[in-house]
């Protein structure tokens, strides 16, 4: 139990810290040590399961699910929270692991809302690798940050250069149909992967504080609230005709803009969006895992999400 509550600390930024009060009030602080430590391998019939699993409130996971007709052995797995969100003082940590061939699926139940705080900030950490030979589509639904919420978020990404990880986020501009739009104080989010001999593959920072920059400041995200990104780490040979592709099949509108970018040393791909809706971004981001899935796994995507 020790290893797993040492490891919930974190390293924010200190635009994140000068929020952090347990230092100067350590009575008046709160918060959960959210804890979901997950191993998964294919089994001698190639099905993907899930050989460790350790978990600690308010984190939970759904048991495997199968319902892919196109890849029976692809395990679709939901990530819960009996909170129901993040809350002021949380320090959540997400160890996820793929080896021996595991093909699987990784999602959210729903939206991560991120509650208002009076002091003190929320964080998580979520850590994935990805052995040799195996895919993983890590695909959570939006973050959406509350009235005064103060979130910090860094993802470490393993990636073996002969496997394949797609990776997204998305970040909207909080409970608009509460009235609230950029009321948040800060969303920190700090992504980085590195292959299988520890050399960086890429490293990305995005840091919004609605109360101090102007953000619709051209470079910022200008007309648009709502920002997608999809990290696409595969292959050396697969990302030149990956992008090619996506950029032809992704569709541009008046209320949606997007692009790509090949990452440092051809490694990967990234994808931006921006967008007024939530359901426009996320559909292209199942747009662009249809894509990869179809160039990876020579496999469909029937987009079997939730009831």
């Amino acid at each position: 139990m020790s290893k797993y509550l040492q490891n919930t600390s974190d390293d924010a930024p200190k635009e994140v810290q000068i929020f952090d009060t347990k230092k100067t009030n350590p009575n008046k602080t709160s918060g959960q040590n959210g804890i979901l430590d997950l191993e998964l391998e294919a089994n001698s019939d190639g099905k993907t399961i899930i050989s460790k699993q350790y978990s600690q409130d308010p984190l939970l996971l759904q048991r495997a699910l199968y319902p892919e007709n196109s890849l029976p052995n692809m395990a679709y797995l939901y990530v819960m929270s009996s909170a129901g969100g993040i809350l002021q003082g949380d320090r959540h940590k997400i160890d996820i692991s793929l080896k021996n061939n595991a093909l699987a699926h990784f999602t959210t139940q729903g939206a991560t809302r991120v509650y208002g705080m009076e002091s003190n900030y929320a964080s998580q950490i979520v850590n994935i690798t990805v052995d040799e030979d195996c895919y993983l589509e890590y695909i959570p639904d939006q973050i959406i940050p509350y009235k005064d919420s103060k979130y910090y978020q860094k993802v470490n990404l393993n990636v073996n250069e002969n496997s394949n990880l797609i990776y997204s986020e998305i970040l909207t501009p909080g409970r608009v149909a509460m009235g609230e739009s950029f009321d948040y104080d800060i969303c920190y989010m700090r992504t980085s992967c590195k292959n299988q001999n520890n050399k960086i593959r890429f490293l990305e920072n995005l840091k919004i504080e609605p109360k101090k920059q102007q953000l619709q400041n051209f470079g910022v995200i200008g007309e648009y609230q709502t920002v997608g990104t999809v990290f696409i780490l595969t292959k050396k040979e697969n990302v030149e005709e990956l992008e090619m592709t996506i950029n032809e099949k992704i569709i541009k509108t008046d209320t949606i803009s997007a692009g790509t970018s090949i990452l440092p040393d051809e490694s990967g791909i990234i994808l931006r969006i921006l967008g007024n809706k939530t359901e426009d971004v996320s559909n292209l981001v199942f747009k662009t895992l249809e894509i990869c899935r179809k160039k990876c796994l020579g496999s469909t995507f029937s987009k079997i999400r939730k009831n």
